[in-house]
């Protein structure tokens, strides 16, 4: 520990109305009938029925079930549910397709990014699926599945809010809670106008859910009070309005702070771009032990005008993922190992120890709320539908494509290393030298190979890969595309597993002397 790392690199559904009339056969018009047809068209086109579930586990429990995508099939597949667990006794069935994760839709999301939104989800997961048959159904018949989600939840069904108060000195924290007669558990908000609480999100009629890591549904209103008290001079409650509430309460949603928008939280992950230098990364990492005693791999000593510095490191940093993988399993060389893996090139997630200890204490994972999230919602629910499906079928036209790169030989060799999984069809790019063929030609780490001098090598192994390198001599051909959109390409298969245990990290052959 405490070694220095310069992180060099080494190398519309339509309302079928009206149809009682009584038809009377016309020789002239036959079976052009327009009554008879749409009355059969109508008849053959079920609207299919989303299921909510909702899983809850206890600590150590899995949630029994896999999610996959599988060639030749469309969307997130429900896989392996485990009879008698938490997902089979949810409702939840094999070959089902998720369609949302925690009130947010992910049809179409990147496999990955589907997956890591339920482990962030601690113990309790809202999975919104429709039956596997009912959904390639309604694929081939081009039905629109994100208004078929916003049919079955209804209208006026808002996110929940994550508000985090400040005490004022006058005002105080500028709220006030109001039990709701006959219900237990409920209570509604009263503010101060222009209060701390105000100015933190809280709307006047809120309907109080959490506070401070806790739900409030079995509490009295003087427990609250003590709860309150205890404060301190900071807050943070989660809260709802009415109307979203009785949707949420009429679909038997339970409402969760991973579904929450944040309002004026004092600590938010950072996500750090940083492009390789020719010094390195120019940074310190180092595994440290904080007070607590738990152990922590630190961001220190940012070089002045280095790559870190640019991207906005702050010395004493946490460091949370790297390139969206977590690290709290990874060992301090298994994380330079990564960094120096991914070439010219590094994403980091981090947050500040203060940040950590906020987010701990309420129980929640700090990788729920990026700097961000919350502009990207606000403008995803400002941009109408059909230009927001758009903007993001152009953006992903344009990463499917796979790219040609043409390669000559030089002093490096073609500049980049070989990497694929032991004893498996299928080869990536795991390393490209700075200034070497390989990065002019424009590889980047993670580059999936599809073929080798013309020749499809999707099914080679790496052995076979690199026969075809050699005997293409000084010069070389590559086709390549990036690893999430050769998988959205292909709906290749993905390992079985369950989403919500830790994932091992399997071993890479390396082949390094091109």
């Amino acid at each position: 520990m405490g070694k220095r790392h310069n992180m060099r690199s080494s190398t519309g559904l339509v309302e079928m109305i009206g149809l009682k009339e009584k038809f009377t056969f016309n020789p002239k018009e036959g079976i052009d009938n327009p009554v008879m047809v749409i009355t059969d068209d109508a008849a053959s086109v079920p609207t299919p029925s989303p299921r909510l579930c909702v899983l809850k586990r206890e600590e150590g429990e899995s949630y029994g079930f896999h999610l996959r995508v599988e060639r030749g099939r469309h969307g997130h597949i429900i896989r392996n549910v485990v009879l008698g667990g938490v997902a089979g006794c949810s409702g939840l069935q094999d070959g089902d397709r998720l369609l949302e994760v925690n009130n947010c839709y992910v049809d179409g999301v990147p496999h990955p990014e589907v997956a890591r939104k339920i482990k962030l989800s601690g113990h309790q997961l809202c999975l919104l699926v429709l039956d596997g048959e009912e959904y390639e159904q309604a694929v081939l018949q081009g039905q629109d599945l994100r208004g078929l989600t916003r049919a079955h939840k209804g209208e006026g069904c808002k996110p929940p809010r994550l508000c985090h108060i400040t005490r004022d000195p006058v005002s105080g924290l500028g709220i006030n809670f109001t039990p709701m007669e006959g219900e237990k558990g409920c209570f509604s908000v009263s503010l101060v106008t222009g209060g701390s609480a105000e100015k933190a999100g809280v709307c006047k009629g809120d309907h109080l859910v959490w506070m401070n890591g806790a739900t409030v549904s079995d509490l009295t209103h003087s427990a609250l009070s003590r709860m309150m008290k205890k404060c301190g001079n900071h807050i943070t409650i989660l809260v709802i309005d009415s109307e979203s509430e009785k949707n949420y309460k009429r679909q038997r949603m339970p409402i969760l702070p991973t579904m929450a928008v944040p309002h004026n939280l004092p600590y938010r992950a950072r996500k750090l771009h940083l492009v390789s230098g020719p010094e390195g990364y120019g940074f310190l990492l180092r595994q440290e032990r904080a007070p607590s005693g738990r152990m922590s791999h630190v961001l220190r000593e940012m070089d002045r005008g280095s790559p870190a510095e640019k991207a906005g490191m702050q010395d004493g940093e946490l460091l949370l993922e790297i390139n969206d993988e977590s690290v709290e399993t990874l060992t301090h060389q298994e994380i330079v190992d990564r960094v120096r893996q991914s070439g010219q090139q590094v994403s980091f997630t981090t947050i500040t120890s203060k940040g950590l200890e906020f987010f701990t204490q309420l129980g929640l994972s700090p990788l729920l709320f990026c700097e961000g999230d919350a502009a990207e919602k606000e403008k995803e629910s400002s941009v109408p539908d059909s230009e927001a499906e758009k903007s993001v079928q152009n953006e992903m036209d344009g990463l499917c494509k796979p790219r040609l790169c043409s390669l000559q030989k030089g002093p490096l060799g073609f500049g980049f290393n070989l990497s694929c999984i032991p004893h498996s069809p299928g080869t990536v790019i795991s390393q490209v030298a700075f200034g070497g063929s390989g990065q002019s030609a424009g590889l980047l780490v993670g580059d999936v190979v599809m073929e080798v001098n013309g020749q499809n090598v999707e099914e080679k192994y790496l052995e076979d890969v690199v026969m075809l390198v050699k005997e293409g001599g000084h010069f070389l051909s590559l086709l390549v595309v990036d690893k999430t959109s050769y998988n959205n390409m292909r709906q290749t298969d993905t390992p079985t597993r369950d989403v919500t245990d830790s994932e091992q990290e399997e071993e890479n052959c390396e082949i390094s002397s091109l």
